[in-house]
């Protein structure tokens, strides 16, 4: 089944319409993007891009066979450009199916937000997924949803192309791991893209942290044809200072995962009500389905199997503060008395975990040796010990990031 992405972006484009964002005045050249509109095997056309017979020629198509206008979601603004000759656009009711006289057979999906999903069969079997912008499968297995029919009860197949809005839901995507229409040699290209996170580098390592990729509007696809997936790094440190977006970036990576165990190593302060105001600030960003831990015994946890949900550390400089809490490194004598061997075998055993473990990781940790030097011995103690432990434990992960005013800088990976 070929498919030829007429444009990929959202509805308003990219960039948007007199929009002055940053995001907005990158977007040139191959990051602008047209409304997106999917063109299969010359025959049936979903969604409508502006200029259609342009768009398709400019992709070296054309629009004389097709036989059938899908529309996935309502259209606001300006009427839409149906071309001479090409049928009038029309819905799929949820949970129906339409057969083409070219073999393809469409199912409608049921979503959770105004419109309809498309699932495409072609001939030979081939199956791909697109999503309406802004939308979630409403159900999974369910009569309509995806994956209903066609695979073996509890073992749904997984689909070899899936097309939705991966920025604006990353959920949606969790929600298709978690069913099993999505696995490890699933396609998932990202659609309707807009001006939420800027085009180039950004845009694809956003994409790529979430497995998933973005192409240039006019691009062809063979359904079912092997692609890169985006190598998904099983470890990650991410580093930053205060407030510099950190938690924010390393709970961004695992959005598109169905569960998570988010372990929060600081634990509860009684009568601090601005740790307790940062702590409920955390819970309420993060996705309903995550579970969350209070702890600092962390090595069990990396020694749990590789089918064990990822984990997400924040952080490690409070794990720290803990050990060293435990092992009375804030005494000189009892430091020197066998505190610091105490705290460094601590360390040594967690940089151990982080080595052989299976489980994806993705760890946070505070970057303080780029700031004043501490007044006190313990302030000093403290910043090296967390640099050492920062530089052992970000050698065991496949991925190291720094983020810097809200930027994520990649030092490896």
């Amino acid at each position: 089944m070929d498919l030829t992405l007429l444009g990929t972006g959202a509805p308003q484009g990219l960039p948007r319409p007199d929009c002055p964002c940053a995001a907005c005045a990158t977007a040139v050249g191959d990051a602008a993007r047209a409304a997106t509109a999917l063109l299969l095997d010359g025959a049936l056309l979903i969604d409508l891009t502006p200029g259609p017979a342009f768009a398709a020629a400019r992709a070296g198509r054309s629009l004389a066979g097709i036989r059938q206008v899908l529309l996935s979601h309502p259209h606001d603004g300006p009427a839409l450009e149906v071309p001479a000759g090409l049928p009038q656009p029309g819905r799929v009711a949820d949970g129906r199916e339409l057969a083409l006289l070219d073999g393809h057979r469409v199912r409608a999906v049921a979503v959770d937000v105004p419109g309809t999903g498309y699932e495409v069969t072609g001939a030979d079997g081939e199956r791909l997924l697109y999503l309406p912008p802004g939308a979630a499968p409403a159900g999974l297995g369910e009569p309509g949803g995806p994956n209903d029919g066609g695979a073996a009860p509890g073992a749904p197949a997984p689909y070899d192309l899936v097309l939705l809005d991966v920025l604006a839901r990353p959920d949606a995507l969790a929600r298709l791991r978690a069913g099993g229409a999505v696995d490890a040699a699933t396609d998932v290209v990202a659609v309707h893209l807009d001006h939420c996170v800027p085009s180039g580098p950004e845009l694809h390592r956003r994409l790529a942290s979430l497995g998933a990729r973005a192409v240039p509007d006019g691009t062809s696809l063979v359904v079912g044809e092997y692609h890169a997936v985006p190598d998904l790094p099983r470890r990650t440190l991410v580093l930053g200072g205060a407030r510099s977006g950190k938690s924010v970036e390393a709970e961004r990576r695992l959005l598109a995962f169905p569960e998570v165990l988010y372990v929060a190593t600081g634990g509860t302060r009684e009568g601090d009500e601005d740790w307790a105001q940062r702590v409920a600030l955390h819970r309420e960003r993060r996705p309903a389905g995550w579970r969350t831990a209070e702890t600092c015994d962390l090595v069990p946890l990396l020694a749990e199997p590789a089918t064990a949900p990822p984990l997400l550390v924040d952080c490690l400089a409070l794990w720290l503060t803990h050990a060293m809490d435990e092992v009375g490194a804030w005494d000189d004598a009892v430091w020197e008395a066998g505190g610091r061997r105490a705290l460094r075998e601590r360390c040594d055993a967690l940089v151990a975990a982080v080595r052989e473990t299976r489980r994806r990781l993705v760890a946070v940790s505070n970057e303080v040796g780029s700031g004043v030097v501490p007044a006190t011995v313990a302030g000093r103690r403290f910043r090296d010990e967390l640099g050492r432990l920062n530089a052992a434990f970000g050698a065991e992960c496949e991925q190291l990031l720094l983020v810097v005013a809200g930027q994520a800088l990649a030092l490896r990976g």
